[in-house]
């Protein structure tokens, strides 16, 4: 099982927005990420807008391709993208970068 953490930042004058948005994530977006292997996803916003996402999977590379083959995600996405900052045209799931962990205790 792979853990996968990354980073984005959330602008500072959407973060309620923000966190009421992921207060309802709806119920088809839930399914398909539990269908295509996002398995103990959770997401941290500090007060200053820096998200931390963080996820455990069999292969993320398969896990965004399938989330990417749904019609629920590309429309998450569109909502979601006027949330981040420096996002350069991507959406926001395209800008998970995973960071490279450097320290597990089991």
């Amino acid at each position: 099982m792979q853990r996968v953490c990354f980073l984005l930042k959330v602008r500072a004058d959407r973060l309620d927005e923000y966190r009421e948005r992921h207060a309802a994530v709806w119920p088809e977006m839930l399914e398909a990420l539990s269908a295509t292997g996002w398995h103990n996803y959770s997401l941290f916003l500090r007060d200053d807008g820096l998200l931390v996402g963080y996820l455990e999977t069999e292969d993320f590379a398969a896990a965004v391709a399938g989330m990417e083959a749904t019609d629920v995600n590309a429309r998450w996405q569109a909502e979601m993208a006027p949330f981040f900052e420096s996002l350069d045209g991507a959406r926001p799931d395209e800008a998970m970068q995973p960071l490279t962990e450097v320290f597990h205790l089991a």
